[in-house]
């Protein structure tokens, strides 16, 4: 067990699962204190008592990303709790997959919702107190599909929108010792591509095979892959590295 992120803060959205789960767990192994905002009560009951029983410091509370006054508080909190927030990891998502024709204005603005306002939302609400501390990272998770997707017109522009608002903010919060970095994840194995596998009527153990053999290291990814990025950007040594989008999905993406 590292402890490359001793004294740090960092603050997940969307961390009681999946990726976020991962990255969550990242930090802790490695000595950050972890705070987690989500919707699903249930699931965040599960990773507090997981992580307090292996030691770690942790933080949940439930808060919905679109609305600002929840994300407000609880990064309020977390800073109150924790003395710093000084990680910011965007990992909060949905999808709501159909072909243009079928898409309806809810499946629309609820993925633009979640991914592009619930990061704003967050950013904003964080970079306060990495302003004031002069210091701080911020990580969106974007996604391959950014660079278009069948079924995910709503899903892949947001993602897209995403890598826009990483570069803005790089530019804009750099001079405060802020850096903004994305991530985007190829085939990684979440209960969300399980959603995928389910849409396109096959099995999840089929929906990895299709994938495995498009990947050049011939393997599908595991959340630990999208941590390892993560923590890279994280690292204070990776300081010079800013408005970065970097690919992890097992071979190159055009």
């Amino acid at each position: 067990m590292g402890k490359s992120f001793k004294n740090r803060t960092a603050l997940i959205t969307g961390g009681s699962r999946g990726i976020g789960k991962g990255i969550a767990r990242r930090f802790a192994e490695d000595g950050a204190k972890v705070a987690v905002i989500d919707v699903n009560e249930e699931a965040l009951n599960e990773i507090e008592s997981e992580f307090k029983e292996e030691g770690f410091d942790i933080f949940c509370k439930t808060a919905n990303v679109v609305d600002f006054k929840q994300v407000e508080n609880a990064a309020r909190e977390v800073h109150e709790q924790f003395g710093s927030l000084d990680i910011l990891v965007n990992n909060a998502g949905v999808i709501r997959d159909n072909m243009l024709f079928k898409m309806t204005d809810s499946d629309w603005d609820t993925v633009m919702d979640v991914h592009l306002k619930g990061s704003f939302n967050a950013a904003r609400a964080c970079q306060k107190f990495m302003v004031d501390q002069k210091y701080g990272r911020i990580i969106n998770i974007s996604s391959t599909s950014a660079l278009g997707n069948r079924g995910q017109a709503n899903y892949a522009t947001a993602k897209a929108g995403l890598q826009g608002f990483t570069k803005t903010l790089a530019i804009e919060l750099g001079k405060f010792n802020i850096t903004a970095n994305a991530v985007a994840p190829g085939f990684i194995e979440t209960d969300m591509t399980k959603e995928t596998a389910a849409r396109i009527g096959i099995s999840f153990d089929d929906l990895i095979k299709a994938s495995v053999e498009k990947i050049p290291v011939g393997r599908s990814g595991k959340p630990e892959d999208i941590a390892n990025a993560v923590a890279f950007y994280a690292d204070e040594r990776s300081s010079f590295v800013n408005g970065q989008v970097i690919y992890v999905a097992g071979g190159p993406k055009d």
